[in-house]
């Protein structure tokens, strides 16, 4: 049913890949800061330009949300709309380290139908449209089926472990893995590299919509923590006060473990 939008998803994600990578540990990547701790280079800014001309010259009655366009209320009114990270985890890119993916999703009526996370630096591809299950590379992949947290492998923010938020959790998990892109994690986790997704902090649309869309469609869920799943294209797009993802009853038990 989406399937001309799934192609263009991942052409798109590709080209932009090869723009992040000209400026991959480059001293072209001119970096600036948009907020306290929250930097956007060259490439985030290149690379998002890029892929609203593509998608939106293909998909011309489409809405757009991106983290690096001025938002507007006009994408409130469509029932299609595409929800763009050009570039998810910048703090890794600066710092040289190969965790940053290029995250889009296609919603439609609040719901993500199509998810494409691409890591250019890995060469890592994974790709779905509703009701179609995930690949990566091309082959099918399916997340994680344990359901004892003591034997599951939980992949959290690297600066969520800097601050020291996870000790507390050391003793509930197999093992806590500090991986930077929240997009980047969860495509992990889509595909039983990890078994568990979490982050304690606020996130936006952008960050996990193509990333929900895989989770769901590898037979995983993700809900807020409140318990909520996530309803997209909202005028607020901040997710609050933070997320878990994987297995259906991991991630219930993991809901449990963080309100106890």
């Amino acid at each position: 049913m989406f399937n001309e939008e799934l192609i263009a998803a991942k052409v798109a994600a590709r080209n932009a890949g090869k723009i992040l990578m000209k400026y991959y540990k480059s001293e072209d990547n001119k970096v600036k800061m948009k907020g306290i701790d929250n930097p956007v280079t060259i490439a985030d800014n290149e690379a998002d330009e890029y892929l609203s001309d593509f998608l939106i010259g293909e998909f011309p009655n489409d809405g757009w949300l991106s983290e690096e366009t001025v938002d507007t209320e006009e994408r409130l009114s469509k029932d299609r709309v595409w929800i763009v990270d050009p570039l998810d985890g910048t703090k890794e890119f600066i710092e040289g380290i190969p965790h940053f993916s290029v995250s889009i999703a296609m919603v439609y009526d609040g719901h993500p139908v199509v998810g494409v996370i691409y890591n250019p630096a890995t060469n890592e591809m994974f790709s779905c449209q509703k009701g179609k299950g995930v690949y990566l590379n091309g082959n099918k992949v399916n997340a994680s089926q344990k359901t004892n947290l003591l034997d599951a492998s939980i992949t959290v923010s690297r600066s969520e472990v800097k601050r020291k938020e996870w000790e507390p959790y050391r003793n509930d998990f197999k093992s806590i893995n500090p991986i930077g892109s929240v997009a980047y994690k969860l495509a992990l986790v889509s595909s039983g590299n990890y078994d568990i997704f979490t982050t304690i902090a606020p996130k936006n649309e952008w960050d996990i919509c193509a990333g929900n869309c895989i989770i769901n469609e590898a037979g995983g869920k993700l809900i807020d923590l409140n318990g909520a799943p996530r309803l997209y294209n909202q005028d607020d797009t901040l997710i609050t006060p933070g997320l878990i993802a994987g297995d259906s009853i991991a991630v219930d038990k993991t809901f449990a473990v963080l309100k106890r």
